[in-house]
């Protein structure tokens, strides 16, 4: 299904859902969250550019790390794994392609790649041990991430629309990737990360709820 405007990534409306702390492993998921996008919002403001270039070097972590320790748990316990680790390096993947499409765009600086290296390092070793001991905990985590992803991708879009951010042709890279139309632009470009980041959100979240049955 498309919308008036033809574009498939319109087709639904990624801003329809927040799950709703239940417990206290869900409130510390959101409590984590909400103190990094605070971190985020003061360092980067409305440079949506850089700031998805920084974040999205973050984002691609739990996929590959939880990919990781589920093969790891699939070999141990000699039983099949159900998916998760196809669907959670899928993930990774796919937001690594997030990384270098705004890479492309935003060309960060030199102060921006060595946060990047201090804030991957960081939140790898972080998010390794927080999913090695709460997997579920983990898995909220990066559910509430992406719900703060398509909100932030969301305001991008309103920056773009109202001209205070340039609309630029998108790279090469994100029109091969996306299958867009070869006069593409930056706002398809962040209509279709914004589209990925809602599906990781509802996957992240169907994963937690799976741990909590």
């Amino acid at each position: 299904m498309t919308t008036a405007s033809g574009n498939p990534h319109e087709a639904t409306n990624p801003l329809a859902f927040h799950q709703t702390p239940q417990d206290l492993s869900d409130r510390v998921a959101l409590g984590l969250t909400r103190f990094l996008r605070f971190l985020a919002d003061r360092f980067f403001a409305k440079r949506y550019g850089h700031r998805a270039v920084v974040l999205e070097t973050v984002a691609a972590v739990p996929g590959m790390v939880a990919g990781m320790l589920v093969h790891m748990r699939s070999l141990r316990r000699m039983e099949d794994d159900h998916g998760w680790i196809q669907t959670l390096l899928e993930e990774s993947q796919n937001e690594r392609m997030h990384l270098m499409t705004f890479v492309a765009i935003a060309k960060p600086n030199w102060l921006e790649r060595l946060l990047i290296l201090l804030a991957q390092g960081v939140f790898f070793n972080a998010f390794f041990w927080l999913y090695l001991f709460f997997p579920r905990t983990a898995h909220r985590m990066v559910g509430y991430f992406e719900e703060e992803a398509v909100f932030s991708y969301t305001a991008y879009l309103a920056e773009i629309d109202a001209g205070r951010i340039e609309n630029v042709p998108a790279p090469a890279l994100a029109i091969d990737y996306w299958g867009l139309q070869p006069d593409a632009r930056l706002r398809e470009v962040v209509l279709a990360v914004r589209a990925d980041e809602a599906k990781h959100r509802d996957v992240n979240h169907h994963f937690a709820h799976q741990l909590t049955a």
